[in-house]
């Protein structure tokens, strides 16, 4: 097992899988709309109690850097549960390996079956594969893990500190350098223009309906603003 694992990690070095990227690209994006939605929240409740600029900046930048520290311990704390779990499951079949491997190549010979492969031609291809790389072929066939690429959880984490702090920045910027006159409207097309961003992006990476994703980001953000805004009115 450490023979193999050492292998692929040294190919893990050199490149990355789709998952992998994807995985730090959903962070970023989660992370960003986050960074929105908190610290126009926390901007709206301030500005509406409140016409001290001053105090709206601090308000709004100490909930900005709270917010993407959060989300940055957050994504590490969840995917390194998902990589212990899946490294985890690397060492219950490598010791499958050692104790019973005939059922370890029946397992891969099934999995072709249901593809439609014939029975002769599944054990084939599942012998090869085992003689190749045992390890490797039954926890991609049975775990859906590639050997030695398990999800980064700094990757994530530096994704979504950034991601949340740049996301949280473009309210923050429309409602304290804009003039009292305009900073209303402004945050409030920044707050739009933001989320819809990535409602498109979060659709695209989870291939789900770019409209409604949008809609729904956008129907959240108002909503978000509306609120925050009543509660600092009662102050």
């Amino acid at each position: 097992m450490a023979t193999n694992e050492q292998v692929h990690v040294k190919k893990q070095k050199q490149h990355q899988t789709m998952d992998e990227k994807l995985n730090t690209l959903r962070a970023g994006v989660l992370g960003s709309n986050d960074g929105i939605l908190t610290v126009v929240g926390v901007l709206f409740s301030v500005a509406a109690a409140t016409s001290n600029q001053f105090t709206i900046f601090i308000a709004g930048l100490s909930d900005l850097l709270a917010c993407a520290f959060s989300m940055a311990s957050g994504e590490y704390a969840s995917v390194s549960t998902q990589k212990d779990t899946e490294k985890s499951a690397v060492a219950q079949e490598a010791k499958l390996l050692e104790t019973n491997f005939d059922d370890q190549v029946a397992a891969v010979q099934k999995f072709y079956e249901e593809r439609g492969v014939t029975p002769e031609t599944s054990l084939a291809i599942a012998q090869d594969l085992m003689q190749k790389d045992a390890l490797a072929t039954v926890v991609n066939v049975k775990d859906d893990i590639q050997l030695g690429h398990y999800m980064n959880p700094w990757d994530a984490a530096f994704s979504s500190l950034f991601a949340a702090g740049l996301g949280g920045t473009f309210p923050l910027i429309a409602m304290t350098l804009f003039s009292v006159t305009w900073q209303w409207p402004a945050t409030i097309i920044a707050v739009i223009l933001s989320v819809a961003l990535t409602g498109f992006l979060s659709a695209k990476l989870g291939h789900g309906l770019v409209k409604t994703a949008i809609i729904r980001n956008v129907i959240v953000g108002i909503i978000t603003m509306f609120i925050h805004y009543y509660v600092g009115q009662l102050f």
